[in-house]
């Protein structure tokens, strides 16, 4: 994949069309393809960073949000991790990664960072500095662990 365009915004800064596109990929992830009929808006975007990537199309090709300390949990929190169909085995996840620690580091250098993993990603989070610190627990009807990352 290509000419990716990386955009770190406030809610505030979203347009109404980057907001549309983020919760269109977030539904189609989590409700359509996993099969999870849950409450997405959770009032954390207000206060989030969304980082967002845009193929040369200007298509959604993947998403996270930077929650700050306090708000989900003690630590900044990366979370709603997406990688689109579209965009899926091109490396843009790992890349979504880089730059969503980076983000999380730059804006919050004095918190560790924690993320809820789907299980079956553990090592791949892993591959980033992630330690597993809960055992496996059931989120939506998908197995789940906690991970962190300490300074």
């Amino acid at each position: 994949m290509q000419n990716i365009t990386w955009q770190l915004l406030t809610f505030e800064q979203l347009n109404t069309t980057q907001l549309y596109a983020i919760l269109k990929a977030r539904s189609a992830v989590f409700i359509l393809e996993q099969n999870c009929p849950y409450q997405d808006i959770d009032d954390l975007d207000q206060m989030s960073l969304h980082l967002i990537a845009w193929s040369s199309d200007g298509q959604l090709a993947a998403y996270l949000r930077v929650v700050p300390p306090g708000l989900k949990y003690p630590e900044a929190s990366l979370g709603r991790v997406i990688t689109s169909q579209a965009a899926r085995g091109s490396g843009i996840g790992k890349q979504l990664l880089t730059h969503g620690i980076a983000a999380c580091r730059e804006k919050h250098p004095q918190h560790n960072i924690r993320i809820a993993a789907q299980q079956y990603l553990e090592k791949f989070y892993q591959s980033f500095g992630f330690v597993t610190v809960s055992d496996s627990y059931l989120e939506d009807g998908i197995p789940h662990i906690e991970m962190l990352i300490s300074l």
